[in-house]
């Protein structure tokens, strides 16, 4: 047992693990620390000893931009160096006041978001609201196993976990009406998401290959990209969502480094028909993640990010396969992740089929995402991605 920090059986937070964040404690600046069991370990507190061979400067930052900013040879060394002196505590420079107890923070956005591109990756999602709103023997658009569907969402309002949520109000269509309303929505609804943060500045006009993808790719993190049904329903013809997916999107407090899920990569879903050369890969791109929804403490969804049609590596080379640019600290969200069963259904669109097997989300309700890989010793997850639903603000006159 570590004389410095515990590790419960069933944390997520585990030295196979060890992810980045933001924190600060009483009236500290923000600045950057990595998880470990409940504790984190202050970074520039350990900097000061002079263990780290780059500008540690970025470590006193608001945000991880500057630090993943040093690149993979950088990131991914400080972290094996921390791995190593948390294993090896006789001739550890970390000393138990570089370790503050995870109570005692406050966990803060770790990324500057810089831009925000959700995708629509899920076959089974795709399909299942295909069947409710289009036609249920062609659930899929005609360019869906063609391409990664994606749309430029909002940055600004993407918040870090246990940031209370507004119900937003907006233009909704009654039923049989011929002219909208305002009003707040009464089909408020979450979308079980993982985010990954490009680490990696790309150069305008020049693609992303399919198979340097990752080179851009940074780490993981849970997204719940809340949704206002009735509102995106009436908006999003011709171009798609906006209103009624920009007013809040909340992502967990960590990210975990993509190294730390090597061990649990696995094959994706087969593509049919053949995808164009610059989207073809070869090996495993997708990641054995369990992942859950609770609605009040109740668990609503289980799913798994090995469900995803269109992998992370291929949702970028698409991205850029235009010339567009990405820059570090860009997030890019998978768009809901669900499987076959409707317990694993990643949206309450689908859980309560559109709402007539059960209810939106209400005044009140709290919504907590989870996501892990592995188990024991070996476990790698995220912390919780959590929201409370706040009433709507009252209409002015």
């Amino acid at each position: 047992m570590s004389k410095l920090f515990t590790v419960a059986p069933d944390s997520d937070f585990t030295l196979a693990n060890l992810p980045f964040g933001v924190f600060s404690v009483g009236s500290s600046a923000p600045h950057v620390g990595i998880a470990i069991g409940d504790k984190i370990l202050d970074l520039p507190a350990l900097a000061q000893t002079g263990v780290f061979d780059f500008d540690t400067a970025v470590l006193s930052r608001p945000h991880l931009n500057d630090f993943i900013a040093l690149g993979k040879g950088v990131t991914s060394r400080a972290r094996t160096q921390v791995q190593g002196w948390l294993r090896e505590e006789q001739s550890s420079p970390v000393q138990p006041e570089h370790l503050v107890p995870r109570e005692e923070a406050t966990l803060h956005l770790p990324i500057r978001v810089g831009d925000y591109t959700d995708f629509y990756s899920s076959i089974e999602h795709a399909t299942n609201v295909g069947r409710m709103f289009r036609d249920p023997e062609n659930a899929l658009l005609p360019n869906w196993r063609h391409l990664p569907v994606g749309y430029h969402g909002r940055a600004s309002s993407i918040v870090v976990s246990d940031t209370p949520v507004r119900r937003p109000v907006g233009q909704i269509l009654p039923a049989g009406a011929s002219a909208p309303v305002f009003r707040p929505t009464d089909r408020l609804d979450f979308e079980l998401e993982m985010a990954f943060i490009v680490g990696k500045d790309s150069t305008l006009g020049e693609p992303v290959p399919v198979d340097e993808a990752e080179d851009y790719i940074f780490g993981l993190a849970l997204f719940n990209d809340w949704s206002a049904r009735d509102i995106q329903r009436w908006e999003y013809v011709p171009l798609g969502p906006f209103l009624g997916k920009n007013f809040a999107s909340t992502l967990s407090p960590w990210i975990v480094p993509l190294e730390a899920f090597d061990s649990f990569r696995t094959s994706g879903p087969p593509q049919e028909p053949a995808v164009l050369p610059y989207l073809k890969t070869g090996g495993k791109h997708n990641y054995d993640i369990h992942l859950e929804v609770s609605v009040n403490d109740r668990t609503v969804s289980r799913s798994n990010f090995r469900y995803m049609y269109w992998s992370m590596v291929q949702q970028l080379a698409h991205h850029t396969s235009n010339g567009c640019n990405v820059r570090v600290g860009d997030l890019m969200a998978s768009g809901t992740i669900s499987g076959q069963n409707p317990d694993s259904f990643g949206s309450l669109l689908e859980i309560t089929d559109n709402g007539r097997t059960g209810s939106f989300l209400t005044d009140g309700d709290t919504v907590s995402l989870t996501g892990h890989a592995g188990e024991g010793d070996q476990r790698v997850g995220f912390g919780e991605a959590t929201g409370n639903i706040l009433p709507a603000r009252p209409l002015r006159p």
